[in-house]
């Protein structure tokens, strides 16, 4: 080889994969992938996330409603990272570079607004993009300003601070509780929007009898529940929202279908046949979408609902180093007419299904597997008082109805599927023990 001819770099370069977004599905992924090339050196996984723990989102309801120790459930992505074989870095994506296959993260700040990160840049051989979806306002106004989402633990605490407030405050005030003032108005009945109306009828009682005595649950507290639709979880099958019905009902939760919100004021709801539902405290669960920066990404194609359209294979349509799984995705499997649903199963399939095709593409396999969903079901836990549902496929594919204890405990099984997805058996047993023992000991609502 002759002086001035390059050297030639034998060495053979890592894959590297980057999972944006720290959900369900894209955790999981993580996880996965670690176990199988990060800790082995066949390829660097990297996780980003703007957080800096993982909270199952399935549980915002109960965290919102101060019936859940989110300490005991929240896992630190930098911890779970080393333990599994990934990185995790701290940072929002904002942005990308097709052409050079870099993901742009923006800076990150304290609460002091001291720099903790800088602006950078990450390159990447294989992007999978799992950072799911936002609620989605419609435009409606006072929204912004007067009712609080679910999308995050923060924005669930903070519902949580405000209800154990307003409680504390009617109990000090001079004379009696006002009108609306212990009002509860859930806009939106689907799967979050009606757990919550259950979980809280509960844990206001909860509060209640931990001396707040001057307050009546039964005359001072209402919970009202608005969904646009003819009937509530209007994505389930009409059985689950009649037996859901019912037992909301029962519990004295005012239910509104076919009410459309058109504001929402400091004071309540407007809605749109004339009618005025007084409440102080309002939480907006009414639909999703994807988040802003999906119609910011170098051009990839998404949909009304501003989540990025893929193949079945989960590669984008614009770009086969690009997946998609999660909320984010949008796609319309052959010979349906309805999309996958934004559920915690089907991220967890998607991830499932790409640990085995992410590896099949780093050893240049051009045919990669489409995915198929399968709809197990759905579950809907009204918090002490029941759970309903259907489980598709054990009878000649036909659904099989369940209630009462044995859904709720389809229902918890769906967590310790994640669970296990991301600890392994040990550790989700001894952890469960744990809780189970602590549960005992620790008021059964948040006061704090």
């Amino acid at each position: 080889m002759s002086i001035l001819e390059p050297a030639i770099d034998t060495e053979p370069k890592i894959h590297h994969i980057i999972i944006v977004g720290g959900g369900a599905g894209g955790l999981e992924l993580a996880t996965q992938l670690g176990h199988k090339l990060g800790r082995k050196g066949k390829a660097e996984i990297t996780l980003v996330d703007r957080a800096r723990t993982h909270v199952w989102k399935p549980l915002l309801h109960e965290i919102a409603a101060g019936s859940m120790d989110t300490g005991r459930h929240e896992l630190p992505y930098q911890a779970h990272g080393h333990w599994h074989g990934f990185r995790y870095r701290y940072g929002e994506m904002i942005g990308l570079d097709r052409a050079n296959k870099r993901v742009h993260l923006a800076a990150t700040h304290d609460e002091d607004g001291r720099e903790i990160t800088p602006d950078r840049w990450f390159h990447y051989d294989t992007l999978v993009l799992a950072i799911g979806s936002v609620s989605n306002d419609f435009g409606t106004p006072g929204v912004a300003e007067n009712a609080i989402m679910l999308d995050t633990p923060e924005q669930a605490e903070r519902f949580n601070r405000r209800l154990l407030n307003a409680c504390v405050r009617a109990y000090a005030q001079q004379g009696p509780v006002r009108p609306g003032q212990l009002h509860v108005a859930i806009i939106g009945a689907g799967a979050t929007g009606t757990e919550l109306a259950a979980e809280l009828h509960h844990a206001a009682r909860g509060l209640v009898a931990f001396g707040l005595d001057k307050i009546d649950p039964e005359k001072d507290i209402k919970i009202t529940l608005i969904e646009a639709a003819p009937r509530i979880l209007p994505a389930l099958p009409e059985h689950l929202s009649t037996a859901t019905t019912n037992i909301l009902t029962g519990l004295g939760v005012e239910v509104r279908a076919g009410s459309r919100v058109t504001s929402v004021t400091p004071e309540g709801v407007n809605l749109a046949n004339g009618d005025f539902i007084p409440s102080e405290l309002v939480v907006w669960a009414a639909g999703v979408k994807g988040p802003d920066v999906l119609s910011k990404l170098d051009g990839l194609e998404v949909s009304r609902a501003n989540t990025l359209v893929v193949k079945p294979t989960l590669q984008t349509t614009r770009d086969d180093d690009i997946f998609v799984i999660g909320d984010a995705a949008y796609l319309v499997p052959e010979g349906e007419t309805q999309a996958i649903p934004p559920r915690a199963q089907a991220a967890h399939q998607e991830a499932s299904h790409l640990v085995r095709q992410l590896q099949r593409k780093m050893h240049g396999e051009k045919n990669l597997t489409p995915f198929k969903y399968r709809d197990f079901g759905s579950l809907v836990s009204l918090g002490h008082y029941s759970t309903v549902g259907n489980l598709m496929g054990f009878i000649s594919g036909k659904s099989l109805r369940i209630e009462g204890w044995f859904a709720k405990l389809m229902y918890r099984s769906l967590y310790k599927m994640h669970e296990m997805a991301l600890h392994g058996p040990i550790k989700v047993t001894l952890d469960s023990v744990s809780r189970l023992l602590t549960r005992r000991t620790q008021p059964q609502v948040k006061l704090h």
